[in-house]
């Protein structure tokens, strides 16, 4: 399960307070460095920020998956941010996002940051998996959806 190791549910923020995509990675990655002090977040954001100027990765509809690779960091940890309303994020379809998945790894392991965003690409292919997303109501709820989504990929 690689999803549920990425994504524990201490990193999982319903309906988050920000209302644009710079303070959105910023909430995310204190969200993240609250839980795994081990990394420089001004790194990680620095990183994000880069790698977003040069192709959004607001790359389907209601979702965003920024994501960085930084030396500061010694295993891959995410964070999911929730917003009901939607935020502008400049996405290549121009809607709103509602679901971002933050990823950030260790940049000695390009490999495995691939693999997790395979994976996430894999279950967001799940029919109706971002609508059944937003309606669930806790951390608990989404984290055990996350990892039940998964699992049903390899049955």
């Amino acid at each position: 399960m690689v999803l549920g190791q990425v994504f524990p549910k201490n990193t999982i923020v319903m309906d988050f307070s920000s209302t644009e995509k710079d303070e959105l990675f910023e909430e995310l990655v204190e969200t993240i460095h609250s839980n795994y002090p081990g990394f420089d977040k001004n790194e990680a954001l620095n990183v994000l920020n880069e790698r977003e100027s040069k192709m959004t990765t607001g790359i389907m509809h209601s979702v965003g998956i920024p994501h960085a690779l930084i030396p500061s960091i010694k295993d891959s940890i995410g964070a999911i941010g929730i917003s009901h309303d939607g935020i502008d994020y400049d996405s290549l379809d121009k809607a709103p996002v509602h679901v971002v998945f933050m990823i950030i790894g260790p940049d000695n392991d390009p490999n495995h940051h691939i693999q997790i965003l395979k994976q996430l690409a894999s279950v967001l292919q799940i029919p109706d998996f971002v609508k059944n997303l937003l309606s669930l109501k806790s951390t608990s709820e989404i984290y055990n959806f996350i990892c039940t989504s998964e699992e049903s990929l390899i049955e």
